[in-house]
């Protein structure tokens, strides 16, 4: 096994690159999918191999209820340092899994808590609740259907904006903002929140990728919107001006309309794209480019951690079948 077991842990730095660069030249749409699923690649090696070590660390203690045969010298050695990285991942990976479940658990409690809000107004995909604080977002519909959860089309989601919220809005732009969240349902974009914020909770490498997702699934929904009004630079007016009065959304995993304000932060980034051209649609980035070599060099460690991940599994596998009386 040797130091491959070491190498998804620190492969998730290969993806850092295209973090940003895929923000600025990949249609918004595919630099979401792209940046979801190396992040849950990445994350699940990284997992994988902080539990082959908890395997290595644990049979050492006294008291465990492993076979004696996993704490012999020939198992502990197919480990490099086996005394400290053993039990150093016994506690990184408990932290792994309580900082996932936290997240997972909030994320369902904010979503029940939200559908019990909306339990007595009308049916339908949009549900104006009536208050001082503007705010607007996308809430999945329930997981399971029941006695609360209506119509199908508040079984696949609800757009929840606030009366404050429409009162700074002219007609044009509730319709972008309609159509920005219907784009966020539609898209299942609260699918992507989450996964790369369970990525980045299981490896903190990863955070600047669930920075990126939170931006181009935003972008990927502006994009829509502008499609649905004709206008981009309406799209682009609401959300300046829902910006400067708007607060976050309910949880992270949830996309909104407008959190933050002006300044250096996504907002005008956003505002800028979308008075720009369209962005091309293309797939895939030529190779001899800036994204098209932060593309490959993702994707090579992605590769790599996938097969340390393997060989880490399979030598290990065979050590501990080796060590293991009949």
């Amino acid at each position: 096994m040797g130091m491959f077991v070491f190498l998804p842990l620190v492969l998730p730095l290969t993806a850092l690159p295209i973090a940003r660069l895929a923000e600025v030249h990949l249609h918004p749409r595919v630099a979401t999918r792209l940046l979801s699923a190396l992040a849950g690649v990445l994350a699940l090696c990284s997992t994988l191999c902080l539990g082959l070590l908890v395997v290595v660390g644990t049979a050492q203690l006294p008291g465990n209820p492993l076979p004696d045969g996993w704490s012999d010298p020939e198992v502990r050695e197919a480990v490099p340092y086996d005394e400290i990285a053993g039990k150093a991942a016994i506690v990184a990976l408990a932290g792994v899994a309580v900082s996932c479940a936290a997240a997972a658990g909030r994320h369902r409690r904010v979503r029940r808590r939200a559908h019990r809000a909306l339990a007595g107004l009308p049916d339908g995909e949009l549900a104006v609740l009536t208050d001082d604080a503007p705010y607007a977002y996308a809430l999945p519909g329930p997981r399971a259907a029941g006695p609360a959860v209506g119509s199908g089309v508040a079984a696949r989601g609800r757009i929840v904006v606030s009366t404050a919220m429409l009162a700074c809005l002219d007609a044009q732009e509730r319709t972008a903002l309609i159509a920005h969240e219907h784009a966020h349902l539609s898209g299942r974009h609260h699918r992507f929140l989450l996964a790369v914020r369970l990525a980045a909770r299981a490896n903190p490498l990863l955070r600047p990728l669930r920075s990126a997702v939170a931006y181009t699934t935003e972008r990927w929904a502006d994009e829509e919107a502008a499609k649905v009004t004709g206008e981009r630079t309406v799209v682009a007016r609401a959300i300046g001006k829902a910006a400067l009065i708007s607060r976050a959304t309910p949880t992270p995993t949830l996309a909104g309309f407008a959190a933050s304000g002006p300044g250096p932060g996504p907002v005008p980034r956003r505002v800028a794209a979308l008075l720009g051209p369209e962005p091309s649609a293309v797939r895939w980035p030529p190779m001899f480019t800036a994204v098209g070599l932060a593309v490959w060099a993702a994707a090579a460690g992605t590769l790599g951690s996938a097969l340390s991940s393997a060989n880490a599994t399979v030598t290990l596998f065979l050590v501990l079948k080796a060590a293991t009386p009949l």
